[in-house]
């Protein structure tokens, strides 16, 4: 079974599931797509179909009202749809994202956890023309609230195509 799984999954079951653990596999994920850093993001939770990544509220992410940027919570959301799709896509596939549709819900005033989840994974083996994905992002203020939420079109083919 592990074989099976991908290299980015792999390298997060390596790691401590703890603080240092979390930070080493979120250094990485920024060193692998430099953006995601301008949130300072954490990946708390990673498995196929699921990802949690949370970020802090800092002078970095404040708009002109002092809460957390709009854009700066796509981001997020983004990073959290990424690391899910990285540890679901089988390496004999890739993934692009094709679209995202956002609803500002209410003012992010606080840091940030975006949770990515899928209900279902798809059979990508029964798929040689591609498909698309839509993976569905809430993200939540420290009370619970659900700020903002993305869903975000990925289109998955076998590599090659």
């Amino acid at each position: 079974m592990e074989s099976a799984l991908t290299s980015t999954y792999r390298s997060w079951l390596k790691l401590p599931r703890n603080a240092v653990g979390s930070a080493l596999f979120s250094v990485g994920m920024c060193v692998r797509v430099p953006f995601f850093a301008t949130v300072l993001p954490r990946v708390t939770e990673l498995e196929p179909g699921r990802c949690e990544v949370r970020a802090p509220k800092w002078w970095g992410v404040h708009n002109h009202l002092g809460t957390f940027h709009a854009i700066a919570a796509c981001n997020l959301a983004e990073a959290a749809m990424g690391m899910l799709a990285e540890a679901t896509v089988p390496s004999t596939h890739r993934w692009i994202p094709k679209a995202m549709s956002t609803q500002y819900l209410v003012k992010a005033e606080s840091g940030l956890r975006a949770v990515a989840e899928l209900g279902s994974l798809p059979d990508f083996a029964s798929d040689s023309e591609g498909l698309e994905l839509v993976v569905p992002v809430r993200v939540y203020d420290t009370g619970g609230t659900e700020v903002v939420h993305a869903d975000i079109t990925i289109w998955v083919t076998p590599r090659g195509q």
